[in-house]
């Protein structure tokens, strides 16, 4: 009988210190140029959301904000229906070269070295 082995609970995350070692590594910035660029690059990102602007990222994805409308929701605990106010909410919409890459129907550029 063959063994199946089930991925495990934890999903590797790739943080912003592990995106600045990267730009260390890859491009030689130092550690410091790294970090700043790291954190003004999300800083934009953060202003363009909040102004209400959409962020295009090509290759990568398209994050938009998005209206919800107010809705009767319900207190799981006691079944108390309660109002859920309107709000914003960021989606993300992978680009298809993304999705491509992540179902491996598209080789990734590392591939062709």
């Amino acid at each position: 009988m063959d063994r199946v082995i089930l991925p495990t609970l934890e999903t590797p995350t790739l943080t912003k210190a592990e995106l600045a070692d990267l730009l260390f590594e890859r491009l030689g910035l130092n550690k410091r140029e790294s970090k700043d660029m790291v954190e003004a690059f999300f800083d934009i990102i953060h202003a363009a959301l909040v102004k209400g602007d959409d962020v295009k990222l090509s290759g990568f994805g398209n994050f938009n904000i998005r209206r919800k409308a107010p809705r009767p929701g319900r207190n799981p605990r006691t079944g108390e229906s309660i109002p859920i106010a309107a709000r914003n909410v960021v989606t993300f919409h992978a680009s298809h070269k993304l999705k491509g890459l992540v179902q491996g129907d598209i080789p990734s550029p590392d591939e062709f070295e």
